[in-house]
């Protein structure tokens, strides 16, 4: 019967530790305000409300990450014929120009926007070093192709149909 009694107590020693563990688990966030939690290797956590941070930045990366946020608003972009034309890329990721068709939509691809343009040609901002260029592709190409020409890319502002603050919400 001891030998039972010691069976039972060491599973219990066994499975105690993974109990707790499970208690541990995060809360489901409140209704409150967003925030940002960030957990570091020693267990600790620290909490940014959403509408302090300006910029979210990954530094020492292997190569930088670049969001919707570095890509969506106003562009002032080479046509390739010593001439340039504004390219507008919104949240909703639609995208306009004043160039050709000005209709397009865009999404991100590693570190660059792509555009494909209701006409079939398609470009990508791209950031190259501490500069932008865009990348225009004719129709029937794909972005690995050769392109038709690379301009200056130079953003102007956020998106103006866009308001000014920016808002989290649940």
């Amino acid at each position: 019967m001891s030998s039972l009694v010691k069976s039972i107590c060491a599973l219990g020693i066994l499975i105690a530790p993974s109990s707790a563990l499970r208690a541990q688990k995060t809360e489901p966030a409140s209704n409150g305000p967003t925030s940002l939690v960030i957990t570091f290797k020693d267990g600790h956590q620290q909490t940014f409300l959403m509408s302090e941070v300006a910029h979210v930045e990954y530094v020492g990366t292997s190569g930088a990450i670049l969001g919707r946020d570095y890509f969506e608003g106003k562009w002032e972009v080479g046509d390739g014929n010593n001439g340039t034309f504004s390219i507008v890329l919104e949240s909703n990721g639609e995208a306009s120009k004043t160039l050709g068709a000005s209709h397009g939509i865009w999404t991100i691809e590693g570190n660059e926007a792509r555009i494909s343009w209701d006409d079939g040609w398609h470009d990508a901002i791209r950031k190259t070093g501490s500069n932008n260029e865009k990348f225009a592709f004719e129709p029937g190409t794909t972005f690995s192709d050769k392109p038709n020409n690379v301009t200056a890319a130079k953003k102007l502002g956020p998106n103006p149909k866009s308001s000014v603050g920016v808002e989290c919400s649940r």
